[in-house]
């Protein structure tokens, strides 16, 4: 008798299926305030790691980009404006709400680009395609991470570059005052501002399941990228990986 494909929603254990289900429910409910508790959960430092992000990938003028589960658009908005309207950049979500603020924003930014909702495991995009693609705070919510960084470099052209923004694990003197913060401070955030105390307490547990930075890195280099490396952010609580592919 063949047993569902299990992985983890949070502490939980649950199938592939009911997996999907639940993490678009976390962001149906969370993306009318999705920016504002971003600001309060990293205390404004997002929009730096976003900064750093952006830096690193060098867009220029006429390039193509893909942000994969992009959200409200902070990085494809960032990368627009780099690459000019000679440029190509590509706003992807699974998720429809998200994706529905993320191409308002851009729009309202003055940013005539596409949006697409998809499937960061299956992307419908052809081979070589993307000088630059990057995703932000959403491969620890991909069931199979291993397939989405494979679709990811497989949409690169050779040379361009995978930037991936994630939380990871902090330095360790930190933990005990970061889990204080994830599991008393957070949920209680989400109640106050955005009415939903279990969508934040379910991030700060997928913050804890997902692969540390060693491990990440294997995970890139095992997807065919090259030259992988990874800059720790304040103190670990969040890092960039990037890697080339070849």
């Amino acid at each position: 008798m063949n047993h569902p494909e299990t992985t983890h929603f949070g502490f939980r254990k649950v199938t592939a299926a009911e997996k999907a289900g639940k993490v678009a429910g976390v962001f149906h409910s969370v993306a009318q305030r999705y920016d504002v508790m971003n600001d309060l959960m990293s205390v404004g430092m997002h929009r730096a790691w976003k900064a750093f992000t952006v830096g690193q990938a060098a867009v220029r003028r006429g390039m193509k980009v893909l942000d994969v589960a992009g959200g409200t658009a902070d990085l494809a908005s960032a990368f627009a404006r780099r690459a000019g309207p000679e440029g190509e950049v590509w706003l992807t979500d699974i998720n429809g709400s998200m994706l529905t603020v993320g191409r308002d924003r851009m729009l309202d930014a003055g940013h005539v680009q596409p949006a697409l909702q998809c499937d960061a495991e299956a992307l419908p995009f052809p081979d070589r395609y993307f000088d630059r693609v990057s995703v932000a705070f959403g491969l620890r919510n991909m069931t199979h991470k291993d397939r989405a960084l494979a679709e990811m470099r497989r949409v690169l052209r050779p040379g361009g570059k995978l930037l991936v923004l994630e939380f990871s694990r902090v330095w360790k003197p930190l933990e005990r005052a970061y889990d204080i913060y994830s599991f008393s401070v957070l949920p209680r955030l989400g109640r106050m501002v955005a009415g939903d105390a279990d969508s934040y307490r379910y991030l700060a547990e997928s913050i804890r399941m997902h692969p540390d930075q060693e491990t990440l890195k294997s995970m890139m280099v095992d997807a065919g990228l090259a030259r992988v490396r990874y800059f720790n952010l304040s103190a670990g609580v969040v890092a960039l990986h990037e890697g080339i592919a070849v």
